[in-house]
């Protein structure tokens, strides 16, 4: 797609580091950028990124702590109430599987431990059972965790807060326009609701999405935007991995080309330029190769795997940090 005016790329980086919002023209013009211009695109992003980040990668983790049987329909998601299939479903895992995984998080120097809950609302009893794993975690292990739990009551929230959960994952996952294709089980309003009360409660917020669901363009800037008000430390960036039995199995993910990822990923720094970038679920299918080019924009990234689909091991993801000329930040 080419350009209809061309981008002023040093303007642009220019208001990234001086705090200054894009222009919503400005955000089309850096996802419809023409092929040629992507390396002047990514020089400049990671003036930006190396301003903010410095030349360090973020390496998490994901523990899938409670899986399936959620109530939600959102339509990429296989643990979703309409999928049909389900990659198991259980309460809670054994605080063993937490320990562990923290240990590995603390040994291998990690940066954070993450923590995801399928489901949306849990019981003040759910609540407790899960903070007291939390506690007995964070005394073996000093990792940040980052837990990703749908909605909580305020309550609820200090309770995580007081054991030692320090950052809540609440991801927007495509524009405010785009939300009801996606899930109409609960209300983009809603996400942003529970956002706010998080931070209220004094957590961090980890907030994101997802690429490739058939949004427009146009949604995807919308989406950065919303992001770009609520302030995140953390902005995970997902390219939609077509799950079998999802609403979405078949879902057309040809424009999901690497020069196209390069520009969104390059978006979201020039977006949200302090926050951590992470390249999250289909780095390993859409980007893979092309990893030097994606550190450009992006300080994190997972290993593991991502809840229900596997990913790079944190061996080979250290080994891909390093061979691209990047070190691995630990924030212990």
């Amino acid at each position: 797609m080419l350009e209809t005016t061309r981008l002023n790329i040093p303007e642009a980086a220019r208001k990234s580091l001086e705090g200054e919002a894009l222009q919503r023209e400005e955000a089309l013009q850096v996802l419809d950028l023409p092929r040629e211009r992507l390396p002047e695109l990514l020089e400049a992003v990671y003036t930006v990124r190396r301003t903010y980040k410095g030349n360090r990668v973020g390496i998490q983790i994901l523990t899938n702590a409670r899986s399936g049987d959620c109530t939600q329909n959102c339509a990429y998601c296989a643990q979703s109430r309409d999928a049909k299939s389900s990659p198991g479903a259980y309460r809670l895992v054994p605080l063993r599987k937490l320990l562990d995984d923290g240990s590995l998080a603390q040994r291998k120097g990690l940066s954070r431990h993450c923590i995801g809950l399928s489901g949306i609302r849990f019981s003040d009893r759910e609540i407790d059972e899960f903070a007291d794993h939390v506690r007995r975690l964070k005394q073996t292990s000093n990792a940040h965790i980052c837990c990703s739990i749908g909605f909580l009551t305020p309550q609820q929230a200090r309770k995580l807060k007081e054991a030692g959960v320090n950052r809540i994952n609440h991801n927007l996952n495509t524009s405010r326009r785009f939300y009801p294709e996606i899930c109409t089980t609960h209300t983009y309003l809603q996400r942003l609701e529970n956002i706010r009360m998080l931070q209220e409660e004094g957590f961090e917020i980890c907030c994101g999405g997802i690429v490739g669901l058939g949004e427009s363009r146009e949604d995807v800037a919308d989406m950065f935007f919303d992001i770009r008000a609520i302030r995140p430390q953390s902005v995970p960036v997902n390219f939609l991995i077509p799950v079998g039995g999802t609403a979405l199995e078949k879902a057309d993910v040809s424009p999901l080309t690497p020069e196209y990822c390069l520009k969104v990923l390059s978006l979201a720094r020039l977006m949200i330029p302090q926050a951590d970038i992470r390249c999250a679920a289909g780095r390993e299918i859409y980007l893979k190769g092309r990893e030097k080019e994606m550190f450009h924009a992006v300080d994190s990234i997972f290993a593991s795997g991502y809840l229900t689909v596997g990913g790079q091991s944190v061996e080979d993801a250290i080994r891909m940090v390093a061979e691209a000329g990047f070190e691995s930040n630990v924030e212990y």
